[in-house]
């Protein structure tokens, strides 16, 4: 054995025989330091624990931040994804009711165009159709082209256009022999071949009338207009025997009145 090991083999009983012979208050003093050391390495274990439970829960709120940060960045990403889909709704949306309005637009369009269309068809169809007309106080139906013709030809007329207004009154008696406007026609067509000094042909429109309608309102003065006739052909007796049918058959017709002045000064 080595010198130090024998000498702590002496130390340790004499030690022993030392603490034996100490008084009793020594060997309480002892004590009181062992229960303090022991108190000591009692609280180290508990402030050792105390720290590992700190860090324990440190590391749990750790955790917890960290789950809650990563909740939080989700919970914005989510949002920024849904403002996303939102602005997308909105474009969306507003396209859309960009093509309603534009599809209002059309379709206003299209009703105006209809409109217009149906208004163009009516107003075919009313020209097409026979319209009530009133002349010489006769009340008929004529459509459209008779109508037309007529008016045309008495238009060419009263502009001092015999031989034209001749022409067309002849081809509108032809063209609508039944016509209401046919006595009306043969009234003028008379008037223009007087016009024209064609006193037989005048004559034979204005007895045409009186024959056909002599209810006409027309027909006292186609007397008097054929009298008129006689008179510029040098039918004196033509003329005088007219008058005397006028006043018979119209006696109170203006017509009537001038045909006996008349009369008068053909005697």
């Amino acid at each position: 054995m080595s010198g130090e090991f024998r000498a702590m083999r002496w130390i340790g009983p004499a030690l022993l025989v030392l603490l034996a012979g100490l008084a009793p208050g020594a060997r309480a003093g002892v004590f009181d330091d062992d229960e303090a050391r022991k108190a000591i390495l009692d609280l180290r274990a508990r402030l050792a624990a105390s720290d590992e439970q700190s860090r324990a829960r440190q590391a749990e709120l750790s955790n917890a931040n960290a789950q809650l940060l990563e909740q939080i960045q989700t919970l914005r990403r989510s949002l920024l994804e849904l403002n996303s889909q939102l602005e997308v709704v909105r474009g969306e949306m507003a396209k859309m009711r960009g093509n309603d309005e534009q599809l209002m637009r059309d379709v206003a369009e299209l009703q105006r165009r209809q409109k217009d269309i149906t208004q163009g068809v009516d107003d075919r169809i009313r020209k097409l159709e026979p319209q009530k007309v009133s002349v010489d106080g006769h009340e008929f139906l004529a459509d459209a082209e008779e109508k037309r013709q007529f008016d045309e030809a008495l238009a060419v007329f009263r502009s001092g256009a015999f031989d034209k207004a001749a022409v067309q009154f002849s081809g509108f008696i032809r063209r609508f022999p039944t016509s209401g406007y046919v006595d009306s026609a043969r009234f003028w067509l008379g008037n223009a071949h007087y016009g024209k000094r064609e006193y037989k042909e005048a004559i034979a429109a204005f007895r045409a009338l009186v024959t056909a309608s002599p209810d006409h309102a027309r027909a006292p003065e186609a007397l008097l207009a054929i009298a008129n006739c006689q008179v510029e052909a040098k039918d004196t007796k033509g003329a005088r025997k007219t008058i005397d049918e006028l006043m018979k058959a119209y006696p109170k017709s203006e017509a009537a009145q001038a045909g006996k002045e008349r009369l008068a000064a053909l005697k």
